[in-house]
């Protein structure tokens, strides 16, 4: 395959209903559209994790959290390693010894003391979690532009459990688009892109280029334009804001607290959500930019495209925000679209496939065997539209903690959800009857040959991996023959009878 060029646009904590392309008829995202039109959505794209940090770190490296270690966001770190250890593979590493230009505009997020450039990005250092708006180089662009400086006000926020004042989750900017942080990523990755372009033309020498936007993250803080974009009364109510927590673990309830949802009225909840729409609509603007300078360049009959996130968002749904230690679809499923040169557009997938598959994707684009990506699989034979793609027909995801650990493991199928928590109740749902997961169905009787069935294989396809949460699970839960001694004491194994 000859080397591709690979401009990679990804966002932060974005829900897959905001945009036209999912089927929301409301979205202002005629860029991220007919980016689907021409390339290949995937409807079935899972993050291996829902949090920052382990997510970036499994695109990174082709690996799952537990096996690359990095599991949580330094921020709220809990104990975890907070790099990647020398040695790791990364595909930016391996792209730069076959010869690419590699680059990164906008967000890291992958440990503290090593930043992108210590992996073989080109790009300025712009750390952590949310818009670095005291940057030198954002107040340099500012400067030379005789742009306003940033401002905020409308603060939305609600009351903590202990009286004090809420997490910031949105406000109103006070400066034109040109002077958002979302502009000026857009614009440095325009001016790295002409760069790199002047390089496959006079040298042959291809490029990666990720932008990484901060938002829609919350805080949304966009200007007028966006932050009055969509009329809030227009705005449907997820359906999970019906949540109650009845039958579900404790944690979610002590999250909706922390989130502050229930010291809000529903009516801040769809100004919220009116607000997060806006603060998509103006990435998908700058998304817009980039992809009109690929094609200006004369770059597009080359270059793969992709469009995805780390993870999902609530806003509002299941009365939460932001993400945390539960398996919801709001957060686990998230938008997934590569456009190849030369392969079918308007294609539609319903695979499972994962975040961590676009590493073993970016290595074949790019010529290079993807082995080392030990927990990732191309997409090229689906978004080649190919017939008979043997693929898996479930996903595993995994979480470990923010705020304080929590262990968690998913087992997501084409109709049910299982999710185990050690220190609390598991979850089960029937994705078929109820799609915003509101009943908790693992204790019901008749659900006994199915939860069965779902704890078997969760246990089986972590013993595959090496992913030895199994080893609570063959103690605690139902889970078959097993052909050893689970308490590994290797004292008994020839007397060992299950």
């Amino acid at each position: 395959m000859n080397q591709r060029n690979i401009l990679f646009l990804m966002t932060d904590q974005h829900r897959t209903d905001t945009l036209g392309a999912y089927g929301n008829p409301m979205a202002a995202t005629p860029n991220l559209d007919e980016l689907a039109a021409t390339g290949t959505r995937f409807d079935r794209w899972y993050t291996p994790t829902a949090i920052c940090t382990p997510a970036r770190a499994s695109l990174l490296t082709g690996q799952a959290p537990f096996r690359h270690k990095l599991l949580a966001n330094y921020e709220r770190n809990v104990g975890y390693i907070e790099d990647l250890p020398e040695g790791q593979f990364t595909f930016s590493e391996a792209l730069r010894g076959r010869g690419y230009n590699c680059g990164l505009i906008g967000k890291w997020h992958v440990g503290t003391q090593k930043s992108a450039g210590d992996f073989g990005f080109d790009g300025p250092d712009l750390p952590g979690w949310h818009n670095p708006v005291d940057h030198p180089d954002y107040l340099t662009y500012l400067a030379d532009n005789g742009l306003p400086p940033y401002e905020i006000s409308d603060r939305i926020r609600g009351t903590l459990p202990n009286g004090g004042p809420g997490n910031l989750l949105a406000a109103r900017l006070h400066q034109p688009v040109e002077a958002t942080f979302e502009h000026y990523l857009a614009t440095r990755a325009i001016e790295m892109m002409e760069c790199y372009a002047a390089d496959v033309r006079e040298h042959d020498k291809p490029f990666f280029l990720e932008l990484s936007f901060f938002g829609p993250h919350l805080p949304y803080i966009v200007p007028d334009e966006h932050f009055d974009m969509f009329d809030p009364q227009e705005v449907p109510l997820p359906r999970s804001v019906a949540e109650t927590f009845h039958g579900k673990p404790p944690v979610q309830q002590n999250y909706s607290a922390h989130w502050t949802f229930d010291t809000m009225p529903l009516e801040t909840t769809r100004k919220l959500i009116a607000v997060y729409w806006g603060y998509v609509a103006l990435i998908d603007q700058e998304i817009g930019r980039v992809l009109d300078a690929m094609r200006r360049l004369g770059l597009a009959e080359d270059t793969a495209v992709f469009f995805t996130c780390d993870h999902g968002e609530f806003t509002g749904s299941h009365r939460l925000h932001d993400k945390g230690p539960a398996m919801y679809e709001d957060i686990y499923r998230t938008p997934g679209i590569v456009r190849v040169p030369g392969e079918a557009g308007g294609v539609v997938r319903s695979e499972f496939v994962s975040l961590l598959d676009c590493t073993a994707t970016i290595l074949e684009l790019a010529g290079i065997d993807p082995e080392p990506a030990v927990d990732s699989r191309s997409l090229l034979p689906l978004v080649s539209d190919e017939d008979g793609v043997e693929w898996p027909e479930e996903i595993v995801c995994e979480f470990h903690g923010h705020h304080f650990p929590y262990p968690q493991r998913m087992l997501r199928t084409d109709r049910y959800k299982l999710v185990v928590n050690p220190d609390s109740v598991n979850e089960l749902y029937d994705l078929e009857t109820d799609p915003d997961e509101l009943i908790n169905r693992y204790p019901h009787p008749e659900m006994a040959e199915v939860r069965a069935a779902l704890m078997r294989r969760l246990y089986d396809l972590l013993r595959e991996r090496g992913d030895n949460f199994y080893h609570w699970m063959t103690s605690m839960y139902e889970v078959g023959e097993v052909a050893y001694d689970p308490t590994l004491s290797g004292l008994d194994e020839d007397s060992y009878q299950r």
